[in-house]
């Protein structure tokens, strides 16, 4: 799979119409000997086989070659910004999970109650939000009316130090990753309200009823057990939208991860970086999908024997 994303990846940008070298070749200063030889120190004079050949062999030692902007190792350049994009998309994801799980059923259990209203007209607010347009919503009340968030950035103008730093990251992260939580949630909510009405109206249920097991028992062994295995084939499946929304809020927020660093690299088309973006962003997906699939495993046993 990894193998067929780089194809698709490497062909698609390169296909892309202009280039970097675009703006040199209208520079009427830069010869073609200049411009040939600058290619070819970038390894761009070959043919796109012998240039992907190239890549997929430097690739396997996680050597992703070098910025055509800052001249600099992509592999650097990436493994400094990732840590701040995992940790936003790990704990938005926790939380929606949390969230959903505790709000689907709630609106289940309160089915056609004003609870279940409330709780459907959340979900489908969230769902309808572009979380661009969240963000902008957010960052004018919460940073420029009230003051209670930073508009932008990762960290303070003074630095601080230890738990100290941590803190104010975490400050900063606030706004992002509160419209990383809403904007999920929608689905989230809708598809476990869903799926526990079907459970509420299966035969099992009714005969665990009808030994009059209290709702405690019920949620526990009964409701959760037949919940999680698809929760958590949807959240694998829902890793990719998040990294992929992440580019536009770290855009808007001015935070340095991983996001920004694509968005950027695709308005100079910095082929190194797009390329080494995507495929770790390929990776992370196939890695959540393949925890996944370990835990439902764990959640099922019975699943080893199809």
């Amino acid at each position: 799979m990894l193998f067929l994303i780089s194809v698709i990846s490497f062909l698609a940008i390169h296909s892309a119409p202009n280039s970097f070298f675009a703006a040199g070749e209208l520079n009427p200063n830069m010869t073609p000997e200049a411009l040939q030889k600058l290619k070819a120190v970038y390894g761009l004079d070959k043919s796109l086989l012998l240039q992907y050949v190239d890549w997929i062999q430097n690739m396997l030692t996680l050597n992703f070659g070098i910025s055509f902007v800052t001249g600099g190792d992509v592999s650097s350049e990436i493994l400094k910004r990732l840590p701040v994009t995992l940790s936003m998309n790990i704990s938005a994801l926790l939380v929606v999970f949390v969230l959903s799980l505790y709000l689907g059923i709630k609106a289940a259990l309160c089915y056609e109650k004003k609870e279940d209203y409330i709780i459907r007209q959340i979900s489908l607010i969230s769902f309808s939000m572009p979380s661009f347009y969240l963000a902008l919503l957010f960052i004018l009340f919460f940073s420029v009316n009230l003051h209670l968030f930073p508009i932008a950035g990762l960290h303070s103008i003074e630095p601080k130090e230890g738990i100290y730093n941590v803190i104010d990251m975490a400050w900063h992260l606030f706004l992002p990753v509160s419209v990383m939580i809403f904007v999920g949630l929608g689905s989230m909510i809708i598809y476990i309200r869903s799926l526990t009405l079907e459970i509420l109206k299966s035969d099992y249920y009714y005969f665990a009823l009808s030994r009059g097991i209290g709702k405690k028992e019920l949620l526990r062994y009964y409701i959760l057990p037949n919940l999680l295995p698809p929760i958590v084939t949807l959240l694998g499946l829902s890793l990719p939208g998040l990294i992929g929304g992440s580019v536009i809020l770290e855009a808007i927020f001015g935070i340095e991860g991983m996001g920004q660093l694509f968005f950027m690299s695709a308005l100079s088309r910095d082929y190194p970086i797009i390329m080494g973006t995507l495929m770790i962003t390929a990776f992370l997906t196939l890695l959540g999908n393949m925890i996944a699939d370990v835990v439902l495993l764990k959640l099922n046993p019975y699943m080893k024997r199809g």
